[in-house]
């Protein structure tokens, strides 16, 4: 494998996300922006819905539009603090649909990519409509491609394939990671449910995939009583990079230097090296 053409250093975000309480998430999002840039990171990740919550029943009737209140909150911290920043906000579209979406805010506190999460679970689609699109963004880190959580479900993967065929290097990926009340970090159920997809896309495609998670219990909605456990994942394709801890209450900033993959193919090449790597392409279950 070719050497690595630069590292990414990237802060996983892992945050005390409040159920319907947007003004005290951002504010500990835009904490969490302040001490990534003070531990020199290029790029800080942060969790899913860290407005109301995933699934938090008053994004129904509060959401904002993006641009707009909560997000310009973010792109003043990512112009302030001179770093990209990758966030996850419900958003109120034109269209009077809510999206679980995620956006990409470069130094200067412009937004350069937005993402509306595709592979909804049934719980929560009363809350959030299906995007529609998939993009990947030239930044001088490198080409970088958003997905949200249960996007890289094993059962999702295509769209993480899809990601990379379109040129990533980085798929990150804010998310809400969730497990019953009981589930203690003595019985971690995430390690094959992440680290597996995570790793397919990893070794298959040479790119990097990195999620970062909230912490806390889930207060209101379908979810009611599970918590968020952190667990944050950065994968390679030499393997695990950097994990969050595994907790409800570890609410930190995980900082990793990840290397950037060298992807010259593009096109049927890709096909070509997922071919001699051994992938079938025309077997059905």
């Amino acid at each position: 494998m070719p050497p690595p053409v630069g590292t990414l250093r990237i802060g996983l975000g892992q945050l005390l996300v409040e159920g319907g309480e947007p003004t005290r998430n951002l504010g500990r999002a835009t904490d969490l922006i302040a001490q990534a840039a003070a531990e020199e990171c290029d790029l800080v990740l942060l969790p899913e819905t860290l407005d109301f919550a995933w699934t938090h029943p008053s994004a129904l009737h509060e959401a904002q539009p993006i641009p707009g209140l909560f997000s310009d909150q973010l792109c003043a911290a990512a112009a302030q603090h001179g770093l990209y920043v990758c966030a996850g906000l419900t958003e109120r579209a034109a269209n009077g649909r809510n999206y679980n979406a995620a956006i990409l805010i470069d130094p200067q506190g412009q937004i350069i990519l937005k993402y509306h999460k595709i592979n909804l679970l049934a719980v929560e689609q009363p809350f959030y409509a299906v995007g529609q699109t998939l993009n990947v963004v030239d930044t001088p880190l490198g080409k970088i491609g958003v997905n949200i959580c249960a996007d890289n479900y094993l059962d999702a993967l295509p769209i993480g394939h899809t990601l990379a065929r379109m040129g990533a290097e980085f798929i990150i990926a804010p998310a809400s990671w969730t497990v019953d009340y009981s589930i203690t970090e003595e019985h971690d159920p995430y390690r094959e449910k992440w680290l597996k997809p995570f790793s397919i896309l990893a070794q298959l495609y040479n790119v990097v995939v990195v999620s970062t998670t909230s912490v806390g219990y889930i207060v209101g909605g379908p979810y009611e009583g599970k918590k968020s456990v952190g667990c944050s994942l950065a994968v390679d394709a030499h393997g695990v990079q950097a994990r969050g801890t595994f907790n409800e209450f570890a609410s930190q900033l995980v900082v990793a230097n990840l290397n950037r993959p060298h992807r010259p193919e593009r096109g049927t090449e890709i096909g070509a090296l997922l071919e001699r790597k051994g992938y079938q392409f025309d077997q059905m279950p």
